[in-house]
């Protein structure tokens, strides 16, 4: 690995008590650049800006995909990924599926563990603070052609991070609109799935909703996700979630919650979820709550369902009651250190850099 560290370091401008997520980039970045059939040296360098043209094949055609994953700091200043190896598994299946090269296990997990080092001085410490990471592999050639691209780039970038959503939302659930069809892209982190979401998205907001549950595509009558989470239902004291496919993300943190629910004893049920199931279960008094699971919110729930022009309210748990909070608090105790880890999903990053 080849490293430039930056000589002017912003870490003195970052308050870890006023920041917006997503706004503020740690001093490094991890690069690497595929050309004429291999990956070159992977570099570690200032955060900052790259030359692109318009024309660059990732911009027009779309050969884009990412991850999403997260880098804690316990109370002692001891810095933890949890399931690295999951999202390198996963961005190499997205990357498969948009035909763009795959990574190797070296350049993964060692830029990222290199990059979280020299910069962890920015993981802020606390209740729901952690340093959001984003790697990413996107064509780079300059060629209005549609076809594969020959040039492509590696890259992973962070930012702090805090509590995504503090109050429970509302969610609309999609009688028209998709996020993902048999035989499309729906199971990869592909840049496109999430462009295509904004509009429908959009329209859900000016409705009083926050966010969709997103039906399939074919009839809209069964769950698939909700937003940009993976989506879980309790019915009494049953929890269901719907089987990953091509058009059902597998989520880190949708198999922690049900590796989680599972080691308490809670039945989980992996099955469709039909959306005349929810709404009856919901007017006969059956279900106790629905929410939303993904790295950057952990759980999001929900207060209200928004279904053939009514908006419907969920009954409202205390923490003690909530299998949503139980198990939220569960996988946050192990990603930040506060509860043995027994699963073996956190991974120490040891000081390998600091002094380099």
């Amino acid at each position: 690995m080849i490293i430039q560290k930056t000589e002017n370091s912003r870490i003195s401008t970052f308050d870890p008590n006023n920041f917006s997520f997503g706004g503020t980039f740690i001093d490094h970045m991890i690069i690497c650049e595929y050309e004429n059939g291999k990956w070159g040296d992977v570099k570690l360098v200032p955060y900052g800006p790259i030359p692109f043209t318009p024309a660059m094949m990732g911009v027009n055609y779309g050969q884009a995909c990412f991850e999403g994953m997260k880098a804690y700091k316990d109370k002692d200043g001891q810095v933890f990924l949890f399931r690295p190896e999951k999202n390198f598994e996963r961005i190499n299946k997205s990357a498969k599926r948009l035909a763009m090269p795959e990574v190797t296990e070296e350049m993964f997990l060692d830029g990222l563990k290199a990059l979280v080092d020299i910069d962890r001085d920015w993981i802020p410490q606390g209740e729901g603070m952690s340093l959001y990471i984003r790697p990413l592999i996107f064509a780079t050639e300059e060629a209005l052609k549609a076809r594969v691209s020959e040039k492509y780039m590696f890259a992973i970038v962070a930012t702090p991070a805090k509590s995504y959503y503090s109050e429970p939302v509302s969610v609309k659930i999609s009688d028209h609109y998709s996020r993902a069809a048999n035989g499309g892209v729906g199971s990869a982190k592909a840049a496109g799935n999430y462009a295509a979401s904004f509009y429908p998205t959009q329209l859900a907001i000016e409705e009083g909703y926050e966010q969709i549950i997103w039906t399939d595509d074919a009839t809209h009558e069964y769950f698939e996700e909700s937003g940009t989470m993976n989506v879980f239902v309790r019915i009494n004291d049953t929890i269901y979630t719907p089987p990953t496919s091509e058009k059902i993300l597998d989520g880190v943190t949708r198999d922690s919650f049900i590796q989680l629910a599972k080691k308490r004893g809670i039945e989980v049920k992996v099955e469709p979820i039909a959306v005349k199931t929810v709404i009856e279960a919901l007017k006969k008094g059956d279900l106790k709550e629905v929410w939303g699971v993904g790295t950057a919110v952990v759980t999001t729930q929900f207060q209200a369902l928004g279904y053939q022009g009514e908006k419907l309210a969920l009954p409202r748990l205390s923490d003690e009651e909530s299998y949503a909070a139980i198990l939220k608090k569960d996988l946050v105790d192990i990603q930040t250190n506060l509860a043995e880890d027994t699963f073996g999903w956190r991974v120490m990053v040891d000081h390998a850099l600091e002094t380099a």
